[in-house]
C-alpha cells in the first residue's frame, strides 16, 4: 500500500485539478459543476487506487476496474446529454466528465504531468473554444 502522504497527495491533486473545469461548468450555469467534477476526479482516483492495492500484481484485474470506471463514466455522461427540440445540450459537460475522470486516474497512477496537462486543456477548451462555435448553432441549442 502506498504511504499515507502519497494517498493524500493523489486525491488532493485530483480534487484541485478538477476545480478549473468545475468552475467553468458552474460559471456557465450547467447542472454539473463545483460539486460534481471534484467528486468525479477523486472517485476515479479512488477506484484505481483501490484496484492497485487490492489487485497488486494483477494488471488484468486492474484493467477490468478501469474498464468498469470508463463504462460508468459513459453512463453518467450520457445522462448529462439532453435532446431538446432540434438541439442537443450537455455534450461538452459529458466530455468534461470523461476528462475529469481521466484526471483522477492519472493522479491515481501519480502521473501528475498528464493530469495537469488534461486539466489545462479541458479548461481552455471549455472556456475559450466556444467563441468559434457558430452563433446560430449556439442559439438553437439553448
Amino acid at each position: 500500500m502506498p504511504p499515507t502522504f502519497e494517498l493524500i497527495l493523489r486525491f488532493a491533486v485530483a480534487y484541485a485539478l478538477a476545480l478549473p473545469v468545475a468552475w467553468d461548468r458552474e460559471h456557465e450555469d450547467r447542472s454539473a459543476g463545483l460539486r460534481t467534477f471534484p467528486l468525479v476526479a477523486i472517485s476515479a482516483a479512488g477506484y484505481v487506487t483501490i484496484a492497485q492495492i487490492a489487485f497488486a500484481g494483477s494488471p488484468d484485474a486492474q484493467s477490468r476496474v478501469m474498464q468498469g470506471l470508463l463504462a460508468g463514466m459513459g453512463f453518467i455522461g450520457g445522462g448529462a446529454i439532453l435532446h431538446v427540440g432540434r438541439g442537443v445540450h450537455g455534450t461538452a459537460t459529458a466530455a468534461a466528465l470523461w476528462a475529469t475522470a481521466c484526471i483522477g486516474v492519472a493522479c491515481a497512477y501519480s502521473a501528475y504531468p498528464v493530469a495537469i496537462f488534461l486539466s489545462i486543456l479541458s479548461f481552455v477548451t471549455l472556456r475559450f473554444m466556444k467563441k468559434w462555435k457558430p452563433e446560430d448553432r449556439r442559439e438553437r441549442e439553448r
